[in-house]
């Protein structure tokens, strides 16, 4: 049942598509790639367009389907979005097509899968934005090919039946984490749920790393590790654990650029001056964190590279099931900017 409140044009403008584009799509007429229908059906999904269930895919389309799977829509954020468009690009050139599922926190619990998805037609699973370790297991225990990207905290050191992507987290955090040790910091702490997934505890990784090769202790008293939550989009809440802390270090190295942004907006309502009085890090390079001032010292992902691996990663499982699993990272880059460098 289509709702009325959401127009072609706004599907159009959070498509970044022409009007007349997304109006050949839901009329069946005229020459649109199946990945730019695709992209075009679950950002409609998502905002409401429809109600009932994804129009299939044209006639001639795929041998199968491969399943995206999620806690939380992976295209309300900077990396999903730019992910997710590479990945089904990739995926629906080569003949597949694509659903995207949001899985509710009962779902996760009770190992369900979402109730809507054609098993018998679902050939391979990608899962993003899931940290849970038990459901991972049963859906790669149910024998499609499946790749997790980043996974829950610990993934890269079990034993699990299936491909595993990541970006490069240890050695990035390392970098901007002695870039603040030379910029003069000698007591800095981290912000962030370290068990929130792979990714997190792996930038941990790397920040304690890089502390102990500069001979600085770990200090926990300076760092925010509660457990990820609404939490940390509280400014008051954050400025609190900072009045809280024994003293405020020299720099912080953030989880991630969220986290960065909400950091420096507290620090800022202490009148505290960023760098100046405390320099601050994040992970991600998310478009706020070239515009905040100042500019957000972070880390590069190759978001949209990510998804096109994720899916060879997958194609190559398809067509190989008995190859051995693998473990793939791939490569960031820090990018230092202002709230980093003294002087």
């Amino acid at each position: 049942m289509i709702r009325k409140r959401v127009t072609i044009q706004e599907i159009a403008d959070a498509c970044n598509l022409s009007r007349n584009t997304v109006s050949k799509i839901f009329n069946n007429r005229g020459n649109v790639t199946e990945s730019t229908r695709q992209f075009v059906m679950m950002k409609a999904q998502e905002l409401g367009y429809y109600t009932q269930e994804l129009p299939a895919p044209p006639k001639a389309a795929a041998p199968g389907s491969i399943a995206v799977l999620s806690s939380s829509n992976p295209l309300n954020h900077h990396f999903g979005a730019l992910f997710i468009k590479a990945f089904t690009d990739a995926v629906c050139r080569s003949g597949y097509s694509v659903q995207m599922y949001e899985l509710t926190a009962q779902e996760v619990s009770q190992l369900q899968l979402p109730s809507q998805m054609a098993i018998d037609n679902t050939l391979g699973v990608l899962c993003i934005e899931l940290f849970d370790e038990a459901f991972i297991r049963h859906v790669s225990a149910l024998g499609m090919a499946t790749v997790a990207v980043d996974g829950y905290c610990g993934a890269n050191r079990s034993m699990i039946p299936c491909d595993i992507l990541s970006m490069e987290n240890v050695t990035s955090a390392m970098r901007i984490t002695k870039q603040m040790v030379e910029q003069g910091a000698g007591t800095l702490g981290f912000v962030g749920d370290v068990l929130h997934c792979n990714s997190f505890h792996e930038r941990w990784g790397g920040f304690c790393a890089a502390l102990r090769d500069a001979g600085i202790p770990v200090d926990r008293d300076v760092c925010i590790l509660h457990p990820d939550g609404g939490e940390y989009a509280d400014i008051d809440w954050t400025v609190a654990q900072l009045q809280q802390m024994p003293r405020l270090p020299e720099g912080f190295v953030c989880a991630n650029d969220y986290h960065a942004v909400k950091l420096m907006l507290a620090l800022k309502r202490m009148e505290l001056s960023i760098p100046g009085d405390v320099m601050v890090a994040g992970f991600d390079n998310t478009p706020e964190s070239a515009i905040i001032e100042p500019g957000l010292t972070t880390v590069n992902i190759h978001s949209a590279d990510m998804g096109v691996l994720a899916a060879d990663v997958l194609l190559a499982r398809l067509q190989s099931p008995q190859r051995p699993f693998c473990l793939t990272y791939a490569q960031t880059e820090p990018v230092f900017r202002s709230s980093t460098k003294k002087g």
